[in-house]
């Protein structure tokens, strides 16, 4: 009698338990969906704005591809919620075990991404930086991906080349360019001077362009943020741990 007692409160409490767990995983989940669906309507929003917000972004390289990459994360978020709140409410196994695929190839993606960045972290040095723009950096040219990345983040940023101006020495660009010392990238704008302003600065005026290297500026920039960063990669990591185990909790514990 004891014992059979204790097998029946034992299972309650067994069930009550996975009766927690599975909507303690629905509001998170659901959190998830709408993260995802707020990121994926701000960019469809920018993409298919009719009051000229999209030129504005196709203008910058940066803001294009950062604009793609919402879309990307948007649509993952929500199917990632949308599976976990669907598996977790209606207690389907199958939804539950794609959800911890998904969570599971996320996070094993994240941490080869974290490898290979130590491994590699040789070819984040200055010297490299400096050496592949001598060698690649081609100026204004919109067909060239390299060259309009790097026009991008010395606009962005108001700095010229990796370490500063000189990098433009002895380099593809001086010999697509000879008659040009720096970029129009790297030139301060002045709204009083316009073009004579550019033309004093990529023939060598010193007091027209900006003499800050690209490396400094956005390590400067990033610095800033880099403990937050840390931080919140930590939390995410932490986070989709927790909801692999609970996915598989809840996957074992459906009868």
């Amino acid at each position: 009698m004891g014992q059979g007692e204790f097998s029946l409160g034992g299972s309650a409490m067994e069930g009550d338990c996975l009766s927690c767990m599975k909507y303690l995983m629905f509001v998170f989940n659901f959190f998830i969906f709408l993260g995802g669906s707020f990121l994926l309507g701000v960019g469809v929003w920018v993409l298919v704005d009719p009051m000229g917000f999209r030129e504005i972004v196709a203008a910058n390289p940066l803001l294009f591809t950062g604009v793609y990459v919402i879309l990307a994360l948007g649509s993952m978020l929500f199917l990632l919620g949308f599976l976990g709140c669907c598996g977790a409410i209606r207690e389907n196994k199958c939804l539950l075990l794609f959800f911890f695929m998904l969570i599971l190839f996320i996070f094993l993606a994240e941490l080869a991404a974290a490898i290979l960045a130590f491994l590699f972290r040789e070819h984040l040095t200055r010297e490299y930086f400096t050496r592949e723009l001598k060698r690649h950096y081609q100026g204004h040219n919109n067909t060239d991906v390299f060259s309009t990345t790097w026009n991008a983040i010395m606009t962005t940023f108001d700095c010229c080349g990796v370490g500063g101006p000189e990098d433009f020495e002895e380099s593809l660009f001086r010999l697509l360019s000879p008659n040009k010392m720096v970029p129009e990238a790297c030139c301060q704008r002045n709204s009083y001077l316009g073009d004579l302003s550019v033309e004093q600065c990529v023939s060598g005026s010193v007091a027209f362009r900006h003499n800050k290297g690209c490396y400094s500026a956005m390590v400067d920039y990033f610095e800033t943020y880099i403990y937050a960063a840390g931080a919140l990669a930590i939390v995410v990591l932490t986070i989709e741990l927790f909801a692999m185990v609970f996915a598989m909790c809840l996957f074992r514990g459906i009868q």
